[in-house]
């Protein structure tokens, strides 16, 4: 006897709650885990040069996102600011590098704990604001970083600074930069999860519900975004020196580009701001996306992208994950439930 669609109604949210808790379940979690991380590690010794470079730079932009993440997902506050923390990054990076004569792995560390530094102390007076006004305090504070910088002996000024060379076979080089932004990527998920789960989590999405609630149910709304902002400094900072390196010569222009910024500010949106998982997807498809794009229509790839941008947004203005949640779930619960009564 085959059932109703009444009774479909009825069987489908339990069968969407069944794949949610096989998705849950710590076996299958470690398994895909698993399956996926040796994907990672074998891929760059079969693909070509190119597609390991289009891979780093996905993975780069992961990082990135996922750090952006704490302050604008968790948070609430929408930064347009943290390409300053990837220029510092950068630079402090190369300068440690070249003039300190630090080995690469102890000079990022370094530059990324400056990095939070500054998020401190910048944060002190710029984290009160809220809203649009902190978004173009944000926007402000790059473009007069970036001119900051223009203007420094110590980081070549306008004509930029060239980092040290690592002296090795170009594809040991590009698979060695693969395998830093990978750690860097695995890093950032790692503290963004961690802070999702902790007090100063809970802290930060109660001020992201409401601010002044939160402060009246004696939260300390301003150590939170402080310290938030701080790890999102960190992290950026990081990634910033990976990136110097990797270029060799960085420029102002560059690594204080605030169209960079933007993006993965995007992939943060189109991911799914707020979840651990949600940045990562949305800089990994819009990465590959643009450069898909950019490889048909070289010319107006910029307008073509901006238009699919667009799209995903109006018809998935809370991310993909969400869209799986209420959309893609119920309609694998519904196909299942075909399936078993036919």
């Amino acid at each position: 006897m085959k059932k109703s669609d009444p009774d479909i109604q009825v069987a489908r949210p339990a069968v969407s709650v069944a794949l949610t808790t096989l998705v849950q379940q710590p076996m299958v979690k470690v398994g895909v885990s698993a399956v996926l991380l040796a994907v990672a590690v074998l891929v760059p010794f079969i693909l070509t040069g190119y597609w390991v470079r289009v891979l780093t730079t996905m993975l780069m932009y992961a990082a990135l996102a996922s750090s952006l993440n704490i302050i604008m997902g968790y948070t609430g506050y929408t930064d347009f600011g943290n390409i300053v923390f990837f220029g510092i990054g950068a630079y402090s990076t190369g300068i440690l590098m070249k003039v300190v004569g630090l080995p690469l792995l102890l000079a990022m560390p370094v530059g990324a704990v400056l990095c939070s530094l500054l998020a401190v102390v910048m944060g002190l007076p710029i984290l009160r604001l809220r809203g649009y006004y902190f978004a173009i305090a944000s926007l402000g504070l790059s473009q007069a970083m970036r001119e900051l910088v223009r203007n420094m002996e110590i980081t070549g000024g306008a004509k930029g600074f060239s980092f040290p060379m690592w002296r090795v076979p170009p594809r040991t080089f590009n698979i060695s930069i693969y395998f830093l932004m990978f750690g860097l990527m695995l890093m950032s998920i790692a503290i963004s999860r961690w802070v999702l789960h902790s007090r100063l989590g809970y802290g930060l999405r109660a001020i992201r519900a409401d601010e002044q609630g939160a402060a009246v149910m004696g939260i300390n709304t301003t150590w939170h975004k402080i310290t938030a902002w701080a790890l999102s400094a960190f992290m950026t900072g990081l990634v910033g020196g990976a990136y110097g390196f990797w270029f060799v010569y960085v420029t102002p222009d560059d690594v204080f580009n605030i169209l960079v910024s933007v993006k993965y500010l995007v992939m943060v949106l189109l991911g799914g701001a707020g979840t651990v998982a949600g940045p990562v997807i949305g800089a990994f498809v819009l990465e590959y996306v643009s450069d898909f794009i950019w490889a048909r229509f070289s010319v107006i790839h910029m307008g073509v992208l901006g238009l699919a941008i667009i799209l995903t947004v109006l018809f998935m203005p809370r991310g993909f994950l969400h869209m799986i949640r209420t959309r893609v779930r119920p309609l694998l619960a519904r196909a299942i439930i075909r399936a078993e009564r036919s």
